[in-house]
């Protein structure tokens, strides 16, 4: 992973001084709100519904084991609420009620505090540290060269990249020495820090699209031309919110030594046309979309006088390549000499214990991923199960999977943008011992990439922004399909839930996506389906359909059920036993058998009712 340099850790350290100096001036009442909110945005915090809520990058989601260690430190010691803002929170939950289930019981938020949350773009959250603490905090984050710096306010936000990057064996080039490089490019941009609204940047470098590129301000994908040289194919303009845009593709081909030369014509252009009377106007694709061809022209001629007459002054040498991918450090591991009858030795042993073992068996084969490297593997911790919401960790859990970082994965471990964690360093031979200690944790759920692998925001739970819970509907289709069979037999599924249509936990590219909408001051839900973020199992990116009319709280799982009864009606088999996926059902035969049957579900809940 990378090794922050001297000036980076200055950097950071400085950086926590001087947010605590801006507090004590806001305290003090020498800054005004006014003032002090942009500050407190761009180092990571948010005001939200009952408390404030800390975002802390973990650009390209790498963390060590001793920052995983400081960040359960500061969900134990500092994400606790103010008893009267706690009180205060749960007298609104209960005002909003439980939702009643199909089965009777009835299932409502859980307030709970001292957890850390790891976000689709690899950052974590605390919901409840309050500002009196904050400099505090950041001031202990500094110490391991962790911040806040970007990750919230209009300005480019902390670049995303694949979860495998740098260990992938589809990999194209490594995507990690460029997130850096435009990381230290990016933070503090002067002409860059008040932007029409948020940017954000997706780099993935391998051969299928594991970052969700079509769905970011700028997606970047590595690839090499017909005569093997390295650049990028440049998407520019994607989004979700309330208007879900894919990117459009304005170069197939950058070279990549120009990719910040562009990228600064890209967000030029954007920040001088951009729309700053409207916030949900303001984003970069709203311009794309409306400008079409004469956006693409005018980044064109503002790239052409930033090479030519300014003379490409953030051109990427060799040198400051080397300098930065020398960055990224590979751990030396303890690897036994191993020949082809070794490793089919331990391909044989693998093999016994899966046979022997059933959960085992769809552990390695949901859990565990390939690695370039023949004697490794890569290994991911599900955090979505009962009792949790998805991405929530304890303080406990967070110390636990740093000591599993430590034993296993030479004290390294990566946030992905589902919400789990991953050990990228993982021998093969070791893959026994990995599932047993992450079984005893509870992290070994056989269920990556299934229904209950599902991505949703906290939602109107926490979120001042939310127009419904995202949490409780959570956690019933959670609680509803807890059978490893069946999940097994309904294969792989993408379920995304967003509290309201800032689309945090990305419902628009979801197989299902789930939507919280306001209706008459009442939560409702909107379903979508077909939406797809990329990847090989989904393919291209796009929006999901809307099914019909919004549900009530306690429609969602019937519905949910039903839209699931009727893929197992519709599917076709394949070879081997096997089916036809949901997304290719649903592409196949379109959205209304699905509708029809979500909206007897409606009739049915309202009858039961």
């Amino acid at each position: 992973m990378y090794q922050h340099t001297e000036f980076d850790k200055q950097f950071i350290r400085l950086r926590a001084e001087q947010f605590r100096d801006q507090i004590e001036r806001w305290q003090a009442g020498k800054l005004s709100e006014e003032q002090f909110r942009p500050l407190r945005l761009q180092n990571g915090w948010y005001v939200q519904r009952y408390a404030p809520m800390l975002r802390v990058a973990v650009p390209y989601g790498e963390l060590s084991s001793a920052r995983l260690r400081v960040l359960a430190r500061v969900a134990r010691e500092y994400d606790r609420p103010d008893p009267e803002l706690l009180a205060r929170a749960q007298t609104t939950q209960d005002l909003l009620g439980d939702i009643p289930l199909a089965d009777g019981r009835r299932i409502g938020s859980r307030l709970k505090y001292g957890y850390g949350h790891f976000t689709t773009r690899t950052n974590v959250q605390f919901n409840w540290i309050p500002l009196s603490k904050a400099a505090d905090v950041m001031e202990l984050l500094a110490t391991v060269g962790l911040h806040g710096i970007q990750t919230s306010g209009n300005c480019i936000r902390n670049i995303n990249s694949d979860a495998l990057a740098g260990i992938a064996v589809d990999e194209i080039a490594d995507p990690r020495p460029f997130t850096e490089i435009l990381r230290q490019w990016s933070s503090l941009h002067p002409e860059f820090s008040f932007l029409p609204r948020k940017f954000k940047v997706s780099i993935n470098g391998a051969e299928e699209d594991r970052a969700a590129l079509g769905w970011y301000d700028v997606g970047l994908q590595l690839v090499r031309n017909e005569t093997a040289e390295l650049g990028f194919r440049v998407r520019v303009g994607g989004g979700m919110g309330r208007t879900p845009v894919i990117g459009t593709v304005l170069r197939e081909f950058l070279p990549w030594n120009q990719l910040m030369n562009y990228l600064e014509a890209v967000i030029r252009v954007y920040n001088r046309y951009g729309r700053r009377d409207n916030a949900w106007k303001a984003r970069i694709k709203i311009l794309v979309k409306s400008e079409g061809q004469a956006y693409i022209d005018q980044v064109e001629e503002e790239y052409r006088q930033i090479v030519d007459v300014e003379g490409g002054p953030h051109t990427i040498t060799q040198d400051e390549y080397d300098r930065v991918a020398a960055g990224f450090v590979e751990p030396e591991l303890d690897l036994p000499a191993e020949d082809a009858a070794a490793r089919a030795a331990t391909e044989a042993m693998l093999r016994t214990q899966a046979q022997a073992d059933k959960n085992f068996g769809r552990w390695l084969h949901s859990n565990v991923r390939a690695h370039r490297h023949p004697q490794l593997r890569a290994v991911l911790l599900s955090f979505k199960r009962p009792g949790y919401a998805p991405g929530d960790a304890t303080a406990d859990q967070m110390d636990a999977a740093a000591q599993l970082a430590d034993q296993f994965s030479a004290g390294e471990i990566r946030v992905t943008h589902e919400q789990n964690l991953l050990l990228p360093w993982v021998r093969h031979d070791q893959l026994v011992q990995v599932y047993q200690a992450a079984k005893a944790l509870g992290l070994a759920k056989a269920n990556i990439g299934l229904l209950t692998d599902m991505i949703a925001c906290p939602g109107g739970d926490f979120c001042a922004l939310a127009n419904a819970r995202s949490l409780p509907i959570a956690e019933a289709i959670t609680e509803r399909y807890q059978d490893l069979d069946e999940l097994w037999d309904l294969g792989q599924i993408d379920l995304h839930i967003s509290g309201c249509i800032n689309s945090c936990g990305h419902h628009h590219s979801g197989h299902i996506g789930i939507l919280g909408v306001d209706k008459d001051g009442k939560e409702w839900y909107q379903v979508t389906l077909g939406g797809a973020d990329g990847s090989t199992l989904s393919g291209p990116a796009q929006p999901g359909k809307i099914i019909g009319p919004s549900f009530s709280a306690s429609e969602v799982p019937g519905v949910i059920e039903a839209l699931l009864d009727t893929y197992r009606e519709q599917r076709q088999p394949l070879e081997d036993g096997l089916h036809e996926t949901f997304i290719a059902t649903v592409r196949r035969i379109g959205i209304e058998p699905f509708k029809a049957a979500a909206n007897a579900a409606r009739h049915v809940a309202e009858a039961h009712a």
